[in-house]
């Protein structure tokens, strides 16, 4: 009872303790207030957003001295000390124009930090360029970032590779949350397709190793997917946007609706959305590719609950589908009559609650329970076999993840967290010969109800003195991997991890940094590593029980620039790979006509490149930008090429970018070819003989907006209709085609 009533009395204090935060946003070249600006408390989720005359009020839950996060789409985002004796605020933002090194970000350290002091390299799409490109799906949002490249095994699927590596050793994430789970394949997947493009406020890929932070899988990198969240208002009100596209050719037809309501305390958001793709299209002596096109359907809602001045809680549904998703290969190329994706469905529920305390070894505190859950099913049917094979494999994860912040000096900054994620895997097989009926069921691609379990804890640091920031960081993880295999027998494997990074980035003029950063990943094996048994692209896996974590240490360093005109990165990077995991041929036999492979620990590798950008702004309100990676991968073990490292590639562009109104851009794409074939490439019949050929495309896209209820955007792709595939693609790039786009809001 003494507890209780000690709670309670915490709670109400919480309730009314702090002071009015209240002032005025405007732009700095007309002075004009800007209404929807948001002001946020850093590090945590309390504030709120500007009304129509710019203005806004909310609740300080602490007497201290703390910093806002201000921000508008279109301009620079801005911090603003308040103490305890501020008054009213007037804030001018700044239009952006240049964004390179601009962006605050909030992946690398799980909290919100600015790009440019920090060692890490980032590669960031805002809501604004997201609604600008108006992109099909996220990994072809991704397409032309620095350091990231797309593979399409199919028009379905996109999977990025960041720094060489994807799949299994690139980390996603959905709002900070797990998307890899258990049975995330080696090679490229098609899982980042499952999130609807136009519900994302920003995209933010951390082109470096992320074990630290967030534990297995994030070898090469993160792509954190932090979708939009609706605004506390001091005005209460509903807000809405209807979102419609069309492509030419029917290869796309899309659109979106969502609904709002803000009040000081309650804020909700939702969307529903339905988009129709078509056959693709190639560019000059390719045509249509039949079967490429699908049907999906998605929907989502969040809502935030300002409970106290002290905490917010936020509850999060996602639910997206799609129907009869081709693989274009397999039918083109394998002798298949149809091989398809039906249903790719995932579902992802979370509750966050976060705290803000304002004291020095407890700033604040954020607590997010998860549940997710990934649906494939698969059906196939060889010409000339009666025989229609069904499988289907389902994940269903719950995570619990802990986020305590300190700052127990002005120039000390600490994360520290706990991490916990369970997967259990069902996975089924039927056969139906369509001639007898008769139906036999047999094991599924992954043993049915296999779990995996990790549990970690982790803490980060950041020291920020004058001119120079440290970093540094460590993490223990711990798994259990339970394989009930009915041909061997159950396994139980408990690999574990301690990793760690040290980075440090100084200023040697306030706008040149030199950063630098040394740092160690892993990755568990999971369940597709140690039960997969049946066919996988083109080859008969086999189960391995006996594997542990691959290890990764990577060492880069570079410069960063940035002026209010001219923003700029160069880098290096080295990542040595050890007890990577493999596929081995198991002697000559074969299964199926498929050649018969094993996973082990059997490779040493390593991975290097060079990634620069930068943006400059010639005249007023005109931006020249360009970008260009390269990467270089050797398997040491085998004495041959990396699989699958992309080609040297970039993008350079020109784009007129005001505040407000119209803009426009003009954009060329560009990659070399790739001859550089290891043995697993040259087998893969997705990858032409000799290589990839080098391509170029040019895209030139504008937009209008009407007094801030309607924007039109319109894009021409590919104006030479050159025919060209990104290096591992299952199928060729769009040719020339044209969209239109039209976003209303109220």
């Amino acid at each position: 009872m003494r507890l209780l009533c000690c709670l309670l009395f915490c709670w109400l204090t919480a309730s009314v303790s702090g002071q009015s935060i209240s002032g005025t946003v405007r732009d700095q070249q007309t002075q004009q207030p800007l209404s929807g600006a948001n002001i946020r408390l850093q590090s945590s989720a309390l504030g709120t957003t500007t009304d129509i005359n710019g203005h806004f009020e909310f609740r300080n839950p602490s007497k201290t001295t703390i910093s806002l996060i201000i921000s508008s789409v279109g301009y620079c985002t801005t911090d603003v000390l308040v103490t305890a004796q501020s008054s009213e605020l007037d804030v001018v933002l700044r239009p952006a124009v240049v964004q390179l090194n601009e962006q605050t970000i909030t992946t690398t350290q799980r909290a919100e930090t600015p790009d440019f002091v920090r060692p890490e390299f980032t590669s960031v799409l805002t809501k604004k360029d997201i609604r600008q490109r108006a992109s099909r799906t996220i990994p072809e949002a991704l397409f032309g970032m620095t350091g990231v490249f797309l593979q399409k095994t199919n028009h379905g699927g996109g999977s990025p590779f960041v720094r060489g590596l994807t799949g299994q050793q690139t980390l996603l994430l959905v709002d900070g949350i797990r998307l890899n789970n258990a049975t995330f394949r080696a090679g490229p997947n098609q899982y980042l397709t499952t999130i609807d493009a136009q519900s994302l406020d920003q995209i933010e890929v951390v082109r470096s190793t992320g074990s630290v932070a967030y534990g297995s899988d994030a070898i090469g990198g993160v792509v954190n997917v932090l979708t939009t969240s609706p605004q506390f208002s001091q005005k209460a009100g509903f807000t809405g946007r209807l979102y419609g596209k069309a492509m030419t050719r029917d290869m796309e037809y899309a659109g979106r609706a969502e609904l709002g309501y803000q009040s000081r305390v309650v804020a909700v958001l939702g969307g529903f959305a339905y988009r129709n793709f078509g056959d693709l299209i190639a560019g000059t002596g390719l045509g249509r590719q039949t079967p490429t096109g699908y049907n999906q359907v998605s929907g989502d809602v969040k809502a935030r609950v300002q409970v106290s001045n002290r905490y917010v809680a936020t509850f999060a549904y996602q639910d997206v589908r799609q129907d009869s998703v081709p693989l274009y290969h397999r039918v083109k190329l394998e002798n298949f009559r149809f091989y398809q994706f039906d249903p790719q469905r995932r579902q992802l529920a979370y509750t966050r609650l976060e705290g803000f305390y304002g004291m020095r070894w407890l700033e604040s505190v954020q607590v997010t329970g998860s549940w997710q859950r990934q649906i494939e099913g698969r059906q196939s049917q060889r010409n000339g076999n009666p025989t229609v094979v069904s499988e289907r494999d389902g994940t269903a994860s719950t995570g619990l993840t802990l986020i305590a912040r300190s700052a127990p000096t002005t120039y000390w900054t600490i994360q520290t967290g706990l991490d916990y994620y369970h997967d259990r895997v069902g996975s089924t097989r039927r056969e139906v010969n369509t001639v007898t009926n008769v139906v036999v069921n047999r094991r599924g691609l992954y043993p049915d109800q296999a779990t995996m379990s990790s549990l970690a804890v982790y803490s980060l640091h950041t020291l920020t003195f004058n001119k120079l920031t440290l970093t540094g960081g460590a993490r223990y993880n711990g798994y259990t991997i339970t394989i009930p295999e009915q041909t061997v027998g159950e396994a139980t494997i408990n690999p574990s991890a301690l990793v760690g990074n040290a980075g440090f980035s100084y200023a040697v003029l306030p706008a040149v940094r030199l950063v630098g950063s040394v740092q160690s990943a892993f990755r568990a094996p999971n369940i597709d590593d140690m039960g997969t048994l049946g066919i996988v692209d083109f080859r008969y896996e086999t189960p391995n029980s006996n594997l542990k974590p691959e290890r990764s240490i990577t060492i880069e360093a570079g410069i960063k620039v940035r002026t209010g005109r001219i923003s700029a990165s160069l880098l290096g990077y080295h990542n040595r790979l050890t007890d990577f995991i493999t596929r081995v041929r198991v002697g000559r036999d074969s299964i199926q006509g498929y050649p018969v492979y094993l996973k082990q620990n059997s490779s040493e590798s390593f991975i290097q490149g060079i990634e620069a950008e930068a943006e400059i702004e010639v005249v007023r309100k005109w931006l020249v930008y360009g970008s260009l990676t390269y990467t270089y991968g050797q398997n040491i073990t085998a004495n041959e090429p990396f699989r699958r490292i992309p080609p040297l590639n970039g993008r350079v562009g020109i784009s007129y970018q005001p505040a407000t109104s119209i803009w426009a851009r003009a954009e060329l794409l560009y990659a070399r070819a790739q001859a550089r074939l290891a043995q697993g490439d040259k087998d893969d019949n997705r990858i032409q003989k000799g290589g990839t050929p080098a391509w170029q495309i040019i895209n030139i896209s504008a937009g209008y907006r009407f007094q801030q209820q309607m924007t039109l955007s319109a894009e021409l792709h590919n104006l030479t209709n050159e025919a060209y595939r990104t290096h591992g693609s299952g199928v060729d790039g769009v040719g020339r085609s044209a969209w239109l786009a039209v976003l209303l809001s109220f």
